[in-house]
C-alpha cells in the first residue's frame, strides 16, 4: 500500500493507492493528521491522483481519470456505481439514488453506503442532497460538501461578476 497528502483547498486528503487502483481519498481529521501523516514511497498513481485533484480544484478538470477500487458488497458497488454517474455540478436526492437502484426502499441503505464511501470528490457522494433540498450527510463535513457543490455551480455554469 502506498499513501501520499495533499493539501487541498478543503484540508489535507490523504490518498491511497493499493495495486494498480486508489483506493481512498479521505479528508483527514486533525488527530489523523498527528498520528499518522507519513508517506510511503512513489506510485505513479499517487501522483496522477494528485495532479488530478489539483486540477479539479482549480476549476480545469470535471471528469477523473485513474482506476478506483474499494470493497463492498454487490449493493454497495452498484450505489458506488450510481454515484459515479451523477453529472458534475449537478445533484441529486436520496430517494431519486434508491430510485436509480431501482427501490424506493432502499433509501436508507443506500444513503448508509454513501457514507461510506471513501474515496470522496472522485466517486461524488457530496453530489447526493436531500429531498428537500437541504445539505445532509457528508463524512468530510457539511461545510466541505457546500463548498464542493458551489465550486462545481460555478465551473458548471462559468463564475459570473458584476463589474
Amino acid at each position: 500500500m502506498f499513501i501520499s497528502f495533499y493539501n487541498s483547498p478543503l484540508g489535507v486528503l490523504r490518498i491511497m493507492v493499493k495495486e494498480s487502483y486508489v483506493t481512498e481519498i479521505h479528508f483527514c481529521t486533525d488527530d489523523e493528521l498527528k498520528d499518522s501523516m507519513v508517506t510511503t514511497g512513489f506510485h505513479p498513481l499517487l501522483q496522477q491522483c494528485t495532479e488530478q485533484l489539483i486540477e479539479y480544484f482549480q476549476g480545469a478538470r470535471r471528469i477523473f481519470e485513474f482506476p478506483v477500487h474499494q470493497s463492498g458488497t454487490p449493493f454497495q458497488q452498484s450505489v458506488w456505481g450510481e454515484l459515479t454517474g451523477i453529472p458534475f455540478g449537478k445533484t441529486i436526492s436520496y430517494m431519486n439514488l434508491a430510485r436509480k437502484l431501482g427501490d424506493p426502499k432502499v433509501i436508507r441503505a443506500a444513503a448508509a453506503t454513501n457514507g461510506r464511501n471513501k474515496i470522496a470528490i472522485v466517486v461524488p457522494c457530496h453530489r447526493v442532497i436531500g429531498s428537500n433540498r437541504e445539505m445532509v450527510g457528508y463524512a468530510g463535513g457539511i461545510w466541505r460538501k457546500k463548498w464542493l457543490l458551489q465550486h462545481e455551480q460555478k465551473i458548471a455554469n462559468g463564475v459570473q461578476t458584476l463589474f
